[in-house]
Order: structure tokens, then C-alpha cells, then sequence
């Protein structure tokens, strides 16, 4: 087995094949194939061999996260893909560790991704997200309060501006940015039967607000929103009633709620909606997922990104980092594990070593994470995951760690 940077010359065929095996390219689709070679050209890439041939991949990209004020350097892990002869050996975790190590030497202060199911990822570190809510919802059902001006038409030529439109979009706590624009391209070369609907009022008629729209079934769905993005509330509700206008013959429109919204708010009737559409091809209705993890890379950057409230809060942080057992010794970093003196507060900082006269808080660096960015407060993580202190700290912690609930808003 060897572990070694993807070449796009000598791989590419490789990796096909692996994600035709693992359900990831749809046979026959030429946009699929074209979406993964951008992809592969654009993310860095690392294969493990078996017998000369690539059987594994992952693929990293640079971005940012937002945490409170403050944008940190992100690696979002893209791709993780075994082919059927490499499962069960380990290789998905060592690849994946080691880029994230390689990310993690170059300055990314937090790494982030998807998740197939949960537990797998956290042994190399990660710890849940935050729920994401999913609406089905009869867009003739939406009230946006306002009329929607004839919106332009969007296709897969139009990426370098879409790109462009995402990266200027409305953000808030937890949103990430990707930087490689093949993270918007390839993703609207993916989308069945894609199509894109947007206004173009930004400074020299740059595109200023969107969605992205994949189709199961053309004449009346079910389509699902990819993404919106837009730069003020005014332009989101402008959006939501362009959906709207597609209630005349499409039954069931698919989206994420945004951050600082609930879309119940703009659906009318939702509970007789349900009701009447329980168990048929159009049901409408709700579902919530946590299907992103991350975890931090640099516990130093990320805690002074921390901007907060009230009186600070200062301990020891004992933090432990499994990811280590799966990086060599030449790995020049080693993990985020250690202790720190940490102070959270309207100046939050942490620094290597202990202060005897502080309490101390033990927790895995997935823990820890979730802890920092707000998905749960100290008493809740003490419950259910690898966190631990005095009662009187982890009460402190909620106190100080009020924040909004973290939303990427771009998927990974």
C-alpha cells in the first residue's frame, strides 16, 4: 500500500471508477464525468495504491469558516471514496488523516466535512454539527408578501459568475466559504436536469441573488434548491416568491432553511398541507439532519477568533485528539491535543501550560469543537460526548458561549 498525491494524468480513470462504484456517478452522463474531472483538477487530491492502482481518494479544499466576527482558514474535506477491493484496510482513515494533516501544516485552523453516517469520522477527531432542517413544501403554499420580478435563466455556463454570487453572499456564525470554484461548477454540473434562477443587481449588473435548483421530474417535481445566496433579506424574499411562481405546476419544492430563518413563517397552511399530502409522491413536511462534522486544527487561532459576552470564563483545557494514532511520526503536525489556559470572553485566547488555580476541563478535540462554535452548550456535551469539568464550569461556559446556531450554508 502507498499513500501518494493524485496525479491527474495517471488517476483519473482510477478515480472514476471508484465513485462509478460507489454510486456517485450516474453511468451514461457526460456532465457527471466532465463535473468529477473539474473536481479532480481543482481539489488536492491524495490516493493510496494497491498493486499500482489508485483504490482510494480523498480530496481536500481551502475555504473559510466564520466564527462569530472572524473568518478562519477552513479545509473542508470533499471527497472520501474506497473502491470495492480497498474496503475494510484502513485506507479511507489514513488518507483522510493525512490530509488533513497536510491541511492542518499549511494553516487551515479547522477542518470540515459530510458525513455518510456518524461515529466513522470520529475517530480522526470530528464531532456533529449542527441540525440542518430540510422543508418539502408546495411552493403555490409559499407567502413570500412580496411579487417577484421575472428572474434571469441560470445554466451550467453561467458558474464563474455563480461562484462569484456565493462567495458575496449574505453570512452569518458557522457560514463557509470553498475558494476552488470547481465547488460551485462541479456541483451544477452534478444536479439532474440543473437549472438556475437569479437577479442581477449587483455593481455593473454582477448577479447578486440566486437559487440553484435540481429536478427529479421536470413538469411537476419534486425540485430541490442546491443553494440560495444573496446579500440582503429583501433579495432572499424575492427568491422565495421567484419559487413561489413555480406553484402553477410543480407540487413539491425541497430546500434547507437558511440560518436566522424559519421558512414555516412563509408556508401557509403547513399542518393541513401535511395532512392532506401524507404518503403520496408530493408529502410535504419537515425532516432535520446532522450530517456535517468538523473539528479545530489549531486551538489557538480558533479560540482568539472567539468574540463573546458577559464576564470571561478561564480554565485549564485538557484536550486529547485520537487522530494521532493515525499519522506517521514524519507528519510535521500531531494533532490539536495538549493542555491550555484558555479565556473565553470579549478577548478569548488560549495559551500551552496549566494554571493550578483554575479549573480543569477534559474533553476530546470533536467535543471541544462543537463546544467552541455553539452546537451545544458545556452541560449537554457532558451528557452525551467526550466532555468533562466541575458543575459550576460547565454552567459558566453556557453562560459565556451563547451563540446563534452555526450554519455552513455550503454543503461540502
Amino acid at each position: 500500500m502507498k499513500l501518494r498525491s493524485y496525479d491527474p494524468d495517471g488517476d483519473f480513470d482510477a478515480v472514476l471508477r471508484i465513485w462509478r462504484e460507489v454510486g456517485w456517478i450516474e453511468s451514461g452522463n457526460d456532465a457527471y464525468v466532465e463535473g468529477l474531472r473539474v473536481f479532480a483538477e481543482q481539489y488536492d487530491g491524495l490516493v493510496a495504491e494497491i498493486d499500482g492502482d489508485a483504490e482510494c481518494y480523498v480530496a481536500t479544499g481551502p475555504g473559510t469558516i466564520r466564527h462569530t466576527g472572524t473568518d478562519l482558514p477552513l479545509s473542508a474535506v470533499s471527497a472520501v471514496t474506497t473502491s470495492h477491493v480497498a474496503r475494510r484496510q484502513g485506507l479511507a482513515q489514513r488518507l483522510t488523516a493525512t490530509a488533513i494533516a497536510n491541511d492542518a501544516g499549511a494553516g487551515a485552523a479547522v477542518s470540515a466535512l459530510g458525513i455518510f453516517d456518524q461515529g466513522f469520522y470520529n475517530k480522526l477527531g470530528f464531532g456533529s454539527g449542527s441540525y440542518e432542517r430540510w422543508h418539502a413544501l408546495d411552493p403555490a403554499h409559499i407567502r413570500a408578501g412580496v411579487t417577484a420580478r421575472p428572474p434571469m435563466r441560470l445554466t451550467t455556463d453561467d458558474w464563474e459568475a455563480v461562484h462569484s454570487c456565493r462567495l458575496r453572499r449574505m453570512r452569518r456564525h458557522g457560514s463557509c466559504n470553498l475558494d476552488v470554484p470547481a465547488a460551485t461548477r462541479s456541483e451544477m454540473l452534478w444536479a439532474h436536469n440543473g437549472f438556475g434562477l437569479g437577479y442581477a443587481d449587483g455593481p455593473d449588473g454582477a448577479l447578486s441573488h440566486l437559487v440553484w435548483i435540481s429536478a427529479k421530474e421536470m413538469e411537476n417535481g419534486p425540485f430541490e434548491v442546491w443553494w440560495m445566496a444573496y446579500e440582503t433579506y429583501d433579495q432572499f424574499l424575492e427568491l422565495m416568491a421567484a419559487i413561489a411562481n413555480l406553484g402553477d405546476q410543480v407540487h413539491v419544492v425541497r430546500m434547507r432553511e437558511p440560518a436566522g430563518i424559519q421558512l414555516q413563517d412563509l408556508i401557509h397552511e403547513p399542518f393541513r398541507r401535511r395532512r392532506i399530502s401524507l404518503k403520496s409522491q408530493f408529502e410535504v413536511g419537515t425532516q432535520s439532519y446532522s450530517y456535517w462534522q468538523l473539528r479545530i486544527c489549531d486551538v489557538e487561532a480558533c479560540v482568539a477568533a472567539a468574540t463573546l459576552h458577559g464576564d470571561p470564563v478561564r480554565f485549564n483545557l485538557e484536550l486529547h485528539d485520537p487522530i494521532v494514532s493515525l499519522l506517521d511520526d514524519s507528519s510535521g503536525w500531531q494533532g490539536a491535543g495538549g493542555t491550555h489556559v484558555v479565556a473565553f470572553g470579549e478577548e478569548s485566547s488560549a495559551v500551552p501550560g496549566s494554571d493550578d488555580s483554575l479549573p480543569t476541563l477534559e474533553a476530546s478535540v470533536g467535543a471541544f469543537t462543537r463546544l467552541w462554535l455553539g452546537v451545544l452548550p458545556a452541560t449537554g456535551l457532558a451528557v452525551t460526548d467526550e466532555l468533562a469539568g466541575p458543575a459550576a464550569l460547565l454552567e459558566d461556559l453556557d453562560r459565556v458561549l451563547r451563540l446563534r446556531e452555526p450554519k455552513p450554508d455550503w454543503d461540502f
